[in-house]
């Protein structure tokens, strides 16, 4: 006997690669399309849908008394969401705070939760729940035909894959979800708004984004604070579906203490929280104008905080202004209207889309709901029809029953009944073979024919059909609608006050050293040259200006340094090194220092004739290593800069070595922030590379001032009609000074 060999069971090999990427894409599907992104027809993800389905089934209606929600979670985890109990109680609990859902769909009773910490909410089964009026719009046609039923997870039950939703609740309500790969944020609207959209779109199905915005005017969130977004920034978030929405607390002045009452918080912002971060700005000494802060929120008035301000002169809109800036009384949200769409794909959608999407969803379930309403309305007229002609022939009916073998063939032969109506007929009780109950089968036969030609004239007209959705959505908008809750409001961008602007202003006068050490005394009447300085140090500069401005100084590079005068060491000391607040190139001195506004303008030149007018804000650098402002032909040197306080009426004096002078007004330089600059006097380069002529000094003279030159011992001081001889074009080599000033040391200008 042949022994027939055993083969081995058929393997299945799969590289590592293939397996891997196969099962993190099915992971993947998994997350975006069953947990995490909203379906664009109800606006809910499975798990929320599978809470209102469940609660549904429990028969916890808005009229129904309350149940415990661990019931309601244990029916969710038990029959359709095979997930964690915590996970789906906290969905529940979302479901149910008012400031979280713009329409709720769960009707807590218990602890479910504050503004300021909505996780504070008790455990499930110390709290009751049913559902809400609203959650009507969600559940009303479930069981009319109108969606796709799918078994749950082992294939006992069966759950809808979507809910009839008679208006776009995924707008009204929004959501907030993070796949791989994929996140969601969308925010809550306006019922109202979102309804008069939809009608429009469905007499105008060519309407564009900006033209639904004229009904939609923005998000609406559960919170009285305003949205601050400008208009076109909402209309192209909803022309993208992507974008960010801009909050921003509501606040007022007590009339009677003058104090600051903050009356709306943005959307999911703690009032705690903001108390904490403007107490944290206080203990840092940041916010000197304010003293106190209070917390008065009650049930009446469930959000009040109070910053009182250290003193009635204190500006509260520049108070607040800060705040916005610094704190979470103003917030950004980030909108992405990712969805998964009527074909079952996720997609990023604008508003146009998202409503036609949902108007094409809502018209095939009104169209569903019809048929399926005539297919029982048909039904019931056949059977009906069975039962009249068994009640016109009563007799002879209730002989086949009797005496036939197989009464049911019987009938249907005697009669021309169908198999149903034959059923109907048997199965039909004594006592409603009664006299009268003719005139009730031929009245429900016409009710019921009514209602059959009604049906098919709406399912056979589009245009009925259209009109019968907007009539829903309009009757659902004056069942649920509201006044919208968020302004929407125009508002400026806030601005944040500088470490500078928080503190006192007063006159400062700032020293620096030759050796490079810095301090400063307060006022202006200080003599500088009379300071104590470290042994083989000197006086160097000295400037003017007040303290909450900066110390802008040049070295010999053309680089500029911004020093902020307010944390200073004192001059009752020698200073410190400026090595410690900034890092100029080696071997670089120091050519000027300066101190004023920021729009305060100044001149820079070096002494190979070139130079441009700059803001002070031009020269000023966060960075240690400065900023490259003054850009040096070859061998050039930097001229120490000087402060223009008119420039309208100013005159530019250029002197060089050679003896020339050149005069013209300082309005033909050219505004700039960094660079060469411009020709301010013709210097040969041959001459100027070789150092040979030069730049000795560039002054600015205003009306009333003279300028007075030096050469050795001698001086010569030029009025402003001396000035005029050497009046020229910028860019020209000037005129000849008298014998003696051939070699100028130093030009100064002076007051009359």
């Amino acid at each position: 006997m042949t022994e027939i060999p055993v083969l081995p069971e058929a393997e299945e090999r799969i590289s590592l690669k293939d397996y891997t990427e196969k099962a993190y894409l099915d992971y993947s599907m998994y997350v975006i399309l069953d947990r995490a992104l909203p379906h664009i027809g109800d606006g809910l993800k499975p798990v929320q849908r599978r809470i209102v389905y469940a609660m549904s089934e429990l028969g916890l209606k808005a009229s129904a008394k309350y149940k415990k929600s661990a019931r309601t979670v244990g029916d969710v985890i038990g029959k359709f969401h095979p997930h964690g109990d915590s996970a789906a109680y906290e969905a529940m609990v979302l479901m149910a705070q008012p400031f979280s859902y713009r329409y709720t769909l769960v009707d807590g009773q218990g602890n479910w939760g504050s503004p300021d910490d909505p996780k504070s909410f008790a455990a499930m089964r110390y709290t009751e729940s049913r559902l809400t009026k609203y959650s009507e719009v969600l559940l009303d046609e479930l069981g009319q035909g109108t969606v796709d039923w799918q078994p749950n997870f082992d294939g006992t039950l069966d759950e809808p894959t979507v809910f009839p939703a008679r208006v776009p609740n995924l707008l009204l309500n929004g959501t907030t979800g993070i796949a791989v790969g994929m996140a969601t944020d969308i925010p809550p609207h306006n019922l109202r708004e979102v309804v008069n959209a939809c009608v429009h779109l469905l007499d105008n199905p060519q309407a564009s984004v900006t033209d639904l915005c004229q009904f939609v005017l923005g998000p609406d969130m559960p919170t009285e604070a305003e949205i601050i977004s400008p208009r076109d920034e909402l209309i192209k978030m909803y022309e993208t579906g992507r974008g960010s929405v801009r909050m921003r607390a509501v606040w007022q002045k007590d009339e009677e203490s003058g104090d600051i009452v903050i009356t709306a918080l943005p959307h999911q912002v703690s009032g705690a929280k903001i108390l904490e971060q403007i107490a944290a700005q206080m203990q840092a000494k940041k916010l000197p104008m304010v003293a106190d802060l209070r917390d008065e929120s009650d049930h009446e008035n469930p959000t009040r905080l109070v910053v009182v301000p250290r003193s009635n002169r204190v500006d509260l809109e520049q108070v607040m202004q800060h705040l916005f800036a610094t704190t979470e009384l103003e917030r950004t949200y980030r909108v992405n209207m990712n969805v998964i769409g009527i074909d079952g794909r996720p997609a990023v959608k604008s508003l146009s889309k998202i409503l036609g999407e949902w108007l094409s969803f809502r018209t095939v379930t009104t169209r569903r709901r019809l048929q399926y309403r005539l297919d029982k309305v048909e039904r019931r007229l056949h059977l009906l029809q069975g039962l009249l002609i068994a009640f016109l022939n009563l007799d002879e009916v209730i002989r086949i029953i009797r005496e036939e073998d197989d009464p049911k063939a019987e009938l249907m032969k005697r009669f021309g009944l169908t198999e149903d109506q034959t059923e109907y007929i048997l199965e039909t009780k004594l006592r409603q073979l009664a006299r009268l109950e003719e005139m009730k089968i031929r009245g429900e036969q016409s009710d019921l024919e009514k209602e059959r030609d009604q049906l098919q004239s709406v399912l056979g007209s589009a245009v009925k059909l259209k009109n019968l959705v907007r009539k829903e959505l309009l009757q659902a908008a004056e069942q649920y609608g509201d006044d919208r809750r968020s302004p929407i409001v125009v508002r400026a961008e806030a601005q944040a006050l500088s470490e500078t602007e928080l503190m006192s202003v007063e006159p400062i006068t700032v020293v620096i050293s030759d050796k490079g050490w810095i301090r400063s005394a307060k006022g202006h009447d200080i003599d500088p040259t009379g300071l104590s300085y470290k042994a083989g140090d000197s006086f160097k500069f000295a400037v003017h200006g007040k303290s909450n401005q900066n110390v802008i100084l040049l070295d010999s590079t053309g680089r500029s340094y911004a020093i902020p005068a307010h944390n200073l060491p004192s001059a009752r000391g020698q200073g410190e090194p400026l090595s410690g607040r900034i890092n100029p190139p080696s071997g670089a001195t120091f050519e000027g220092v300066l101190m004023g506004a920021d729009d305060q303008r100044v001149l820079l030149a070096s002494d190979a004739g070139y130079g441009f007018i700059a803001k002070l804000d031009d020269l000023a650098s966060k960075n240690k290593s400065g900023k490259a402002l003054l850009t040096l032909p070859d061998n050039a040197q930097v001229l120490p800069p000087q402060l223009i306080n008119d420039p309208a009426q100013a005159l530019l004096a250029a002197v060089s070595n050679d003896g020339r002078l050149l005069v013209f007004p300082v309005t033909e330089l050219p505004e700039l922030a960094r660079g060469k600059g411009n020709k301010i006097m013709n210097i040969p380069s041959a001459r100027a590379a070789a150092r040979e002529e030069f730049v000795v000094a560039v002054s600015v003279i205003l009306p009333g001032q003279v300028l007075t030159l030096y050469s050795g011992k001698r001086t010569i001081t030029l009025k402003l009609g001396d000035l005029e001889h050497y009046k020229g074009e910028r860019g020209r080599r000037g005129n000849k000074l008298p014998r003696g000033f051939q070699k100028v040391d130093k030009a100064e200008v002076n007051d009359k």
